[in-house]
Formats: structure tokens, sequence, C-alpha cells
């Protein structure tokens, strides 16, 4: 892992984006893995004021509530078109469908998906129980795409975007552990003091299914970047 330690989460937005214009730049056509939720926000703001062209490119999603419409306010889907979408177009954006109402199917048809548009660069974020995309502890590293019932700490970390807690859903569609290890590389984003015990997991414990972020310890192109907050537990 290489680790990068940033003045602030802005500082750390420009920072992955010099990642997306450095893939962009050995191929129009790259496949990209993306985020949600606060800590790419950053990332793609950056993303949004630059000349960057993504209309060659794919974007295939980590994650997505089930039960959630596209156009839902809360969706991942509708994340993406405001904060990223609707400003810098993808040649196709692959999400996966919470609407979906056959689970075989659609685990199928989003493994299909990633296979078909091998991810050369995927982001991602961290929970504050060491999970990446929606792969709680306890998650099998060797694991595709699957549904997932989320924890009652995820809930409740995801209870600020929803009215009240009984409005977030429980379950979501997730890009699985085994997946995002096939990306070539990976940058993975963590600001505030929130995340330091589960970055200082990932970065300096053993690696455990417990802390499923820590299987990053075992990719060959993993870059860290932390602002000061969350580097603090580091030694």
């Amino acid at each position: 892992m290489k680790i990068i330690v940033v003045e602030d989460k802005k500082q750390g937005g420009q920072t992955a984006y010099e990642f997306f214009k450095n893939e962009l730049a050995k191929k129009n056509d790259a496949v990209f893995g993306l985020a949600t939720g606060s800590t790419p926000v950053t990332t793609y703001e950056a993303i949004v004021r630059s000349n960057l062209d993504f209309s060659s490119s794919i974007s295939v999603n980590l994650d997505e509530y089930v039960g959630l419409s596209a156009s839902h306010p809360q969706s991942y889907n509708y994340y993406m078109q405001q904060n990223l979408f609707q400003y810098k177009p993808f040649h196709h954006s692959y999400l996966p469908d919470g609407e979906a109402t056959d689970e075989t199917k659609e685990v199928s048809r989003y493994n299909l998906i990633i296979k078909k548009n091998p991810i050369d660069l995927q982001l991602l974020g961290i929970g504050r129980n060491g999970h990446i995309g929606f792969n709680e502890p306890g998650t099998d590293f060797a694991l595709k795409t699957h549904k997932v019932k989320l924890t009652e700490s995820t809930i409740a970390a995801n209870s600020r975007f929803f009215d009240n807690e009984q409005d977030v859903p429980r379950y979501a569609y997730s890009m699985g552990i085994g997946s995002i290890l096939r990306s070539k590389k990976i940058i993975l984003e963590a600001f505030g003091e929130s995340k330091a015990e589960a970055v200082k997991n990932m970065i300096e414990g053993p690696v455990t299914r417990q802390c499923p972020a820590s299987v990053l310890q075992q990719h060959s192109d993993v870059t860290v970047i932390l602002d000061e907050a969350a580097a603090q537990k580091l030694r």
C-alpha cells in the first residue's frame, strides 16, 4: 500500500482526481469503479471542474440500496447523476438495480457486467467498521456481487441522509470483495477522526474478515488517501 496524507478532504479529492486524469491519459476507454457517500464528493467536484472527457469510458458502481428506484433522492443512482453524471457523462454507466425482485438474476447480471468490463481504477471509501462497498465484517473475501443485510452500525451511519432511521433500507446489492480485488488499481479515501480506527486496522492490523478492508493489503496496487484526522492512529 502507498499512503498519502493530505491536509483536508478538499486536497484529498484533488489528489484522487489526478489518478482519474492519469488513467484517462493512458486510454480514453478506461473502466472506472465508482463509490458513493460523503467521502468521494470532493473527488467528483474536482472532476466536474476539470476538462476530463469520459464519453468513451465506462463506469461501474459498487452498490445500490434494495427497494429504491433510480429516481429516489437517496438512491445511489440519483447520487451519481447529481454529483457526476449530469456534468461528465460516460459512454455507459452501470449500477445495480435497486428495484430488481429476482436476487439471483440481478446478481448474475451484475457479475457479467463486471466480467465484461474489467475495472482499471476502483475508487473506494471505508466504513467505520471497516467495510468496503457494502461488504460488512464477516464477508467472504472471494464473494462476487451479492445481496447484503446491512448491519445496525451501517444503517445508523446512513440514517443522516434520510428523514429518520426507519426509512433507511435494510438491504443492498453490492459488488463483492472478490470483484473489487480484480481491479487493476485501487484508491481508497478516508477523511475524519471517525475513520481513524478503521484505517489503522486496514493498514496495520491483520488481514481478517472482521475488517474487510484489510484484504487490500494483498492487492498489488493500492493507494490510500487520508487526511490527518483519519491517519492519526497509524504508527
